[in-house]
């Protein structure tokens, strides 16, 4: 059975963030993930890591103001020197919280850039990034995500996303596969997790439509859980997704659909 990570920037949303890592051990995870720390001092993230026994599986570099609607900066050739900026908090706060999976997102494609040169920026500043975390052993991690949810994203497919990381040719640099992005985009979610299971070191998950729970929509999650331990998948599954109601009410599809 994969092993869940709980997602609290979306899961436990009934209370404030730093109340939600005893909840979601509570709720019997051993593992969070979030999209970003930066608002809290990493002190009081690592002291509730210890106080409730959790591993941290993930977070996000820095991606601009997200309130305005930025999504990462890595395409955008116009930012680079802010980009390595977000590298060093990023790994800072990666090294406070013995993180070893850091996610970098794409960001959209900018205004009046050609996609060509975007292409070559983020590829360029993936390298740069890479090497920065591989001294501390941590991965660094690009995930295709949805152009609906997310307009003009620039990373859209698991095809694209392995041909940057070949690109790249960073040994630290890996897929991080949500099965809700993917089904949106691209369906066909056991054959590519077969295909692409050497580059992925990190899953999410949530079910379409809605981004609710496993259970609530069209995704056939049991297989798909089978399909995880026949190849061997023993990292994290992070639940990246909206509960429908109460989040604790919601877990049911742990042992319903494992």
């Amino acid at each position: 059975m994969p092993r869940f990570a709980a997602n609290l920037s979306l899961m436990f949303n009934e209370l404030g963030f730093l109340e939600r890592f005893a909840a979601a051990r509570a709720a019997g995870f051993d593992g969070v993930e979030f999209l970003f720390p930066y608002a809290f001092e990493a002190e009081q993230i690592a002291g509730r890591l210890q106080r409730y026994q959790l591993e941290l599986a993930l977070h996000n570099f820095p991606a601009g103001d997200w309130a305005a609607g930025e999504r990462g900066m890595t395409c955008d050739p116009r930012r680079v020197g802010e980009f390595q900026d977000t590298v060093e908090l990023a790994l800072e706060y990666a090294l406070d919280l013995g993180v070893k999976r850091l996610h970098c997102l794409a960001g959209k494609l900018p205004p009046n850039v050609a996609p060509e040169r975007a292409h070559t920026t983020f590829v360029d500043n993936l390298r740069f990034a890479a090497a920065a975390l591989a001294p501390h052993g941590i991965d660094l991690l690009i995930e295709p995500i949805n152009d609906r949810d997310i307009p003009g994203y620039f990373l859209t497919k698991s095809a694209q996303a392995a041909a940057i990381i070949a690109e790249a040719a960073a040994p630290n640099l890996f897929l991080q596969y949500d099965i809700y992005h993917m089904q949106r985009m691209e369906g066909d979610l056991a054959n590519t997790l077969r295909e692409r299971m050497p580059l992925i070191r990190h899953i999410q998950l949530a079910d379409v439509p809605g981004r609710h729970e496993p259970g609530t929509g069209e995704i056939n999650f049991p297989f798909l859980f089978r399909t995880l331990d026949a190849l061997g998948y023993d990292g994290w599954v992070g639940c990246e997704y909206i509960p429908l109601g109460d989040t604790v009410a919601g877990l049911g599809w742990r042992t319903a659909l494992t």
